[in-house]
């Protein structure tokens, strides 16, 4: 047998057939297109047969027998998908009118009403019974399309658009098909009988793989796609033609043929940037990436940020549930869930990278799916995608629209987009969180020897009063003495000791109205010790009143001794002159600014562009993060802080803005 594109087409098909029924033989639609797909592979070969052998006139009474009756066997494909299963003796009656219809018009090519035996290859005479099978057949065809009309509007979600797609595919192919015998009896063509395997091949093909494989399509997605190539395709083709005839009559090769070739690149990626905002593809797609780039610009707290985002899939999915499980070392947290990270969940969602309920029936089943699928329905999810960084895992879960229809492959991508943009993001704000944690603990490390300093004084003070109490506790006055340096230190003590625990504990910054000079006081008192041990002198001018400002306490107080270590430790490489830390207040226009200001070098003009960007340092110890994390940390609480341009023989001074309450 050598190869006709009837050949061709039956491979395919054969090929289509079998990986279908391969990809979950216990699915009913997968069993009855693969026997479906076996009929149309027998109607390939018997036309291969009427066109190539020597005796035509019986291969092609013989496929138009078989091609009869494929009416009945597309129309159990449409009864299967619309009832997710096909009972026969429950629809013995309808069964039994196809069959006498299709039996009737697959007799019809066997008698000389339909082909005359006298016909001839080169005088071929067809009768009236050609042109009433042609009719009979499309008349099946058009009662097949009316019922898969009516079912539509009885169904929702996956049945309605699987019968869509094959209303759309499979009767255009029939029709097309029924379109070139009715041309080739007007015409006498028989190229118009060869052009039948490649219309099969390509509808019945591809409505076979859209209603099957995992990917789901919507039909309108479908028509929509088929429409912008084909005019793609047309129009650069046509531009290509015209351009290169008329350089060639002005230049010699290849010069038309290099020119030509640019030109019709930069015409279709034009067009076809055009020709998506005029078809509206995925506006929904396009819009819900803006707003996840806006938050992950505009947040830096996870929780803030997670919750921006469930509500940003809510009105992507047009869903009342939406959630962002995300998270490391062994769990993931979100929207009241709780996932190990080696549960089956979260084992079969990483192996498919993407998965919905639709998917979860057509591919084959494994424990770890059937857990997945048992998840999506707890949980009336309708589609889920996984996003992985180096040390963040994020599932993106969107409940079943209102529409009930299910999420199509296009929109599974713009999901796998926006997921990818999430757990980069959270990723992000995870990792300053723990850089903010890290900065806290390197704070308390500085602060350690200077706070052993002070709370010793106060211990010293004790144990001598102590040694003392048994010769003088008789008297009066030494026990009222002794009694109040008791409390006094005790309390001094107690007061350190909190406010270094305070400082080393996580936090979650949340902003609210504050008195700021007490609290810029009690971070002074940590870090005095610190610059009086470097003979460092430490001054204050607190002017702001009023000093309430609209932040967080432990931000501010984070932030300031992260600002006065630094300024301690470019003051004490001083050698000679004024060694000298200052801290003001005083109320701006747009809420209280506290500046920070030292005798130091300052800092040099190379570095002040990237100065509060990550890993950029001037000492020769730490990685560069402080004023980073200051930058976060007030970025969050929407304040403000900057250094003044270098000046000649001055230090450093930073600027922090903190908002007033409305």
């Amino acid at each position: 047998m050598h190869l006709t594109a009837a050949t061709i087409a039956a491979t395919v098909v054969l090929v289509l057939g079998i990986g279908i029924l391969w990809a979950n033989p216990a699915r009913a639609i997968n069993r009855i297109v693969f026997f479906c797909s076996l009929h149309v592979v027998i109607w390939l070969l018997m036309l291969h047969a009427s066109l190539t052998t020597g005796n035509r006139l019986f291969w092609l009474r013989m496929s138009s027998c078989v091609g009869a009756m494929l009416p009945l066997h597309l129309w159990a494909v449409k009864e299967t998908i619309a009832n997710e299963s096909f009972a026969w003796l429950r629809h013995w009656r309808a069964i039994s009118a196809w069959l006498v219809a299709t039996v009737c018009l697959a007799f019809l090519p066997f008698t000389d009403f339909y082909i005359p035996s006298y016909s001839r290859a080169n005088a071929r005479l067809v009768g009236l019974g050609y042109h009433l099978y042609i009719a009979g057949v499309i008349v099946l065809y058009v009662a097949l399309c009316v019922g898969t009309l009516r079912q539509i509007r009885r169904v929702e979600g996956i049945r309605r658009v699987e019968l869509q797609v094959w209303l759309v595919g499979g009767t255009s192919a029939a029709v097309a098909v029924m379109l070139l015998m009715a041309a080739n009896a007007i015409f006498h063509e028989t190229a118009l009988i060869r052009l039948q395997p490649v219309v099969i091949m390509a509808f019945f093909g591809g409505t076979i793989v859209a209603i099957t494989v995992h990917r789901v399509f919507d039909a309108r997605q479908l028509l929509l796609v088929l429409f912008q190539k084909c005019l793609l395709v047309g129009l650069v083709a046509s531009q290509a033609y015209l351009l290169w005839r008329v350089l060639a009559q002005v230049m010699g090769e290849p010069l038309p043929f290099l020119i030509t070739t640019a030109v019709a690149l930069w015409f279709a990626a034009l067009l076809n940037g055009w020709l998506d905002r005029m078809l509206h593809f995925y506006p929904q797609g396009t819009a819900a990436r803006q707003a996840v780039f806006a938050v992950a610009r505009r947040e830096t707290r996870v929780e803030t940020m997670e919750r921006a985002f469930v509500n940003i899939l809510k009105g992507w999915g047009h869903t009342e549930f939406a959630a962002v499980i995300s998270g490391g070392k062994g769990l993931l947290r979100g929207e009241d869930i709780e996932l190990l990270e080696d549960s089956a969940v979260v084992r079969a969602i990483r192996q498919l990278r993407w998965a919905t309920p639709e998917r979860l029936s057509r591919e084959r089943s494994t424990p770890d799916r059937r857990e997945l699928a048992k998840f999506f329905t707890q949980h009336g999810i309708g589609v889920m995608v996984i996003g992985e960084g180096p040390t963040l895992t994020a599932l993106a879960a969107v409940g079943t629209p209102a529409s009930r229809r299910p999420f199509t492959y296009p929109q599974v991508t713009q999901l796998l987009e926006l997921a990818s943009i999430m757990e980069s993001a959270l990723e992000r704000a995870h990792f300053s969180v723990k850089a903010q944690h890290a900065e806290q603990l390197a704070t308390v490390g500085l602060l350690g020897a200077s706070l052993a300093h002070e709370i010793r004084n106060p211990l010293v003070s004790i144990k001598t009063f102590v040694h003392l109490l048994p010769k003088h506790h008789h008297d009066p006055v030494f026990r009222q003495k002794f009694f109040g340096l008791i409390g006094d230190e005790v309390a001094r003590i107690d007061r350190l000791t909190e406010q270094l625990l305070d400082l080393a504990s996580p936090r979650v910054y949340k902003a609210e109205a504050i008195e700021l000079h007490p609290v810029l006081r009690t971070s002074l008192e940590l870090v005095a010790a610190k610059a009086t041990d470097k003979r460092i002198e430490f001054l204050t001018d607190f002017q702001a009143n009023p000093d309430r400002a609209f932040t967080d306490g432990s931000a501010a107080k984070q932030v300031l001794l992260n600002l006065c270590f630094n300024a301690i430790q470019a003051v004490e490489t001083q050698a000679d002159g004024a060694r000298w830390v200052k801290v003001a207040t005083r109320n701006v226009s747009n809420g209280i600014e506290v500046t920070v200001e030292d005798s130091g070098p300052g800092i040099s003009p190379a570095i002040r562009p990237r100065l509060f960007q990550p890993f950029q340092s001037t000492k020769s110890s730490g990685f560069g993060l402080g004023l980073a994390i200051c930058s976060d940390i007030l970025a969050g609480l929407d304040a403000t802080i900057s250094v003044d341009p270098s000046v000649p023989g001055r230090g450093a001074l930073f600027r922090i803005v903190f908002p007033c309450p409305a």
